[in-house]
This record gives structure tokens, C-alpha cells and sequence, in this order.
């Protein structure tokens, strides 16, 4: 019988192609093209919702489901195998059937000042004031309100290659743009980067950085194939911080903001936890953080520690915040949605 030839599918952008193209080296890596028995694997590529509208921003398009539900109807037909996914764009509760298989070990996950090409500056306190900044991150411009009050924050959306573009133009209205690192340097973009923007300045987004390999919850061979893959450092991690958003029922465009620090034990089987969440109002004007730092034997203790966390959170604040934002998000869209159907009643008059 020869081998099965598993198909990975991901979004059709530059960057996800590059992403699915790292899985399947990895994976060739583990079972050689050369042995007879290994298994084969192929790619395919796919526009998704959040890829086809470019014009609304993403805090009032809805959840993470904008960029993996039409990855995830073709997994669950059978015709595809294994979908790759940036880790932090995967939603916390995942449909009947769907797992997640494999978590790869993580690239830097912290966010990035890339200021437009030829001006000078080299952080954030040099931008004069009144400079735009441009990203599509609710949290982001959250954090950032709070100690740089003097910037304006503008949306901005399409892939890195757009959003760069976008940035460079000489009559183009953005000074910098926030971006996450992991993207940049997997494009080989990293020489853009102006600077790192670490804690407390700023708190990344829940397991950015980090890939993802999605797969059916009854496929036996792809789930051994991804016990091989998984980085178990990053799957720890990734996974507290995944507990903590859902429990604070957060999606991509809630600012809720992690840092995680993971020691392993010498004996490679628990370590100590130090986890750090924060929830911060859309004008930057309430913060709400904490940390927890306890040991941890096994991925289930990472993911209670996140639960805990979150709990921690809500009680000292984030839930009002959160109340706040979702009855803001609802105001915005029925504003939208009124504002449509009066384009609508003047095209058929």
C-alpha cells in the first residue's frame, strides 16, 4: 500500500504560504521524501473571509473565525488534512471535530515599531507629536494610549507586503505601524524593524508568534504525525495564555495582552509558570493587570494556571471593561449598519 499524502491548507497570503511551507519542512524533516514509507504531503492555498474584507476594521468584523471557518469547512469535508494557522488567529473554542494537533516552537512574540523608510526616528518617544501609527490591533492601540497620548492611531489593513506599502508611500498619511515581529522576520522583512516593544510598554497578543496545525479529532495518523511536531515549551505557554482568553471570552479584537516565562526542570517533565495578563480600556484610560507564577507538571496546570488568571482579572476590573467594550463594538455595528441601509434607500430611490 503506498504512503498517504497529506494535504496542508492555509490562507493564500505570502505569509501563511511561507508559514505552511515551514510546517512541511518540518514534517519532511521527521519522515524523508527518500523513505519509501514516509508519509507524503502537498499544500493548498485559500481566500478566507477576513482576506476578502479589506475595507471594515476587525473590531467590528467579529472573532478569529474571520480567518479559519472557511479553512475549517474544507477540513471537516475531507479534502484537506492539516491546516496551518499563526496560533494567535485560531479561536479558543474550535468547531465539533476540530483539534488542535500540533503547536510548533515559537518565534519571538512580541510586537514591533517599523517607522516609514528614510525618516529617523528609532522608538516610539521620538515620533513628534500627532504622528499616525498605524495597525488593525484594538490592544495595541489601547496600551499605547496610555503612555503616548500625543500619537494618533489609524487602522490599517491588508497583508505585510499592503500594510508596508501603505507605510513607504511618500503622500501616505502613516509615520510607523506596529507589527508582529514573527511575521516580518519569517517574510524576511526583519531589517525593516525599528525596535522591540516589550512589557510594560507593551503586552502581546495571546500566542502570537507561535504556529498552529489544525486537524480532525478522529484522523489517528495526523495526530501521531503532530505529536511529533509540537514543541512542548511553546505548547505550555501558548496554551495558558489560550485558558486566559477563554476564559475572559476575549477574540483577536479584545485588548487583552499576555507575557509568558516558562523555566523547564532539568528532568525536562514540569517547571515553574510566570504568567502576565493584562485587559486595558479602548482609550487607554483603565488598565487592569496581574501575574501568577506556580509550578507545573503538565499542560493541564498551564491551562488552569491561565484560568486562574483570567478569574484574577475579571475580579479586579476587566470585567467592566470588557461589558464596555462589547456594548461600544454593538453601538459601532448597528451605527454601520444603519449608515448601509441609508446608501441603500438612496440607490433605489
Amino acid at each position: 500500500m503506498s504512503p498517504r499524502t497529506f494535504t496542508l491548507a492555509s490562507r493564500a497570503s505570502q505569509l501563511a504560504q511561507i508559514q505552511t511551507n515551514i510546517v512541511v519542512a518540518n514534517l519532511e524533516a521527521l519522515f524523508p521524501p527518500s523513505a519509501e514509507s514516509s508519509p507524503r504531503f502537498a499544500t493548498s492555498f485559500m481566500s478566507t473571509a477576513g482576506d476578502r474584507n479589506q475595507s471594515q476594521a476587525l473590531y467590528l468584523l467579529g472573532g478569529k473565525a474571520l480567518w479559519t471557518k472557511d479553512l475549517e469547512v474544507a477540513l471537516k469535508e475531507g479534502s484537506v488534512d492539516m491546516l496551518v494557522h499563526s496560533l494567535k488567529d485560531v479561536p479558543t473554542v474550535l468547531p465539533d471535530g476540530c483539534v488542535i494537533g500540533a503547536i510548533l516552537e515559537r518565534e519571538d512574540p512580541v510586537d514591533s515599531l517599523v517607522v516609514k523608510a528614510g525618516k529617523p526616528w528609532k522608538s516610539l518617544e521620538e515620533l513628534p507629536a500627532g504622528s499616525v501609527v498605524g495597525t488593525s490591533s484594538v490592544r495595541r492601540v489601547a496600551q499605547l494610549r496610555r503612555n503616548f497620548p500625543d500619537l494618533k492611531f489609524l487602522d490599517v489593513r491588508g497583508n505585510l507586503n499592503t500594510r508596508m506599502a501603505k507605510l513607504d508611500a511618500p503622500d501616505g498619511a502613516y509615520a510607523a505601524l506596529i507589527l508582529a515581529k514573527s511575521g516580518m522576520v519569517r517574510l524576511g522583512m526583519g531589517g525593516r524593524l525599528t525596535a522591540d516593544l516589550l512589557p510594560p510598554t507593551l503586552y502581546h497578543a495571546v500566542s502570537q508568534g507561535a504556529l498552529a496545525v489544525e486537524i480532525r479529532s478522529d484522523d489517528v495518523e495526523a495526530i501521531e504525525l503532530c505529536k511529533k511536531l509540537t514543541h512542548r515549551q511553546t505548547q505550555w505557554s501558548c496554551l495558558a495564555e489560550r485558558a486566559c482568553l477563554r476564559v475572559l471570552e476575549g477574540g483577536c479584537s479584545v485588548p487583552v495582552g499576555v507575557w509568558t516565562l516558562l523555566d523547564v526542570g532539568t528532568d525536562g517533565q514540569g517547571g515553574e509558570l510566570q504568567l502576565t495578563g493584562c485587559v486595558t480600556s479602548l482609550d487607554g484610560g483603565i488598565h487592569v493587570e496581574h501575574t501568577l507564577k506556580e509550578k507545573v507538571g503538565c499542560v493541564e496546570d498551564a491551562e488552569a494556571v491561565g484560568a486562574r488568571l483570567a478569574k484574577i482579572l475579571v475580579e479586579t476590573g476587566a470585567g467592566e471593561i470588557l461589558a464596555d467594550i462589547t456594548k461600544d463594538r454593538e453601538r459601532r455595528i448597528g451605527e454601520a449598519e444603519t449608515a448601509e441601509a441609508g446608501k441603500e434607500t438612496v440607490v433605489q430611490a
